[in-house]
């Protein structure tokens, strides 16, 4: 019993055992995934959400004012 009560322990302090992680930034230099434009994206497939071209800026921004007049609660009640 005793041993097993040891075995426990020692396993149990291994766990605390973790490094410390520490990120090393570079000055100037960006170290994420650069950002694609939004209109470049596939649009989503889900019901409600509204189609634009890939890659046409345009039809993007028509899509996103659509929208967001959907949301205004002023134009939704006094249609």
């Amino acid at each position: 019993m005793k041993k097993l009560l040891m075995l426990i322990a020692v396993f149990g302090l291994a766990a605390c055992g973790e490094p410390d992680q520490v990120v090393v930034y570079k000055q100037g230099k960006y170290q994420g995934k650069p950002d694609t434009r939004p209109w470049d994206n596939e649009p989503l497939g889900l019901a409600g959400s509204g189609k634009w071209t890939k890659g046409d800026r345009a039809s993007w921004e028509n899509q996103i004012k659509t929208r967001q007049m959907t949301q205004n609660e002023d134009k939704r009640i006094y249609q």
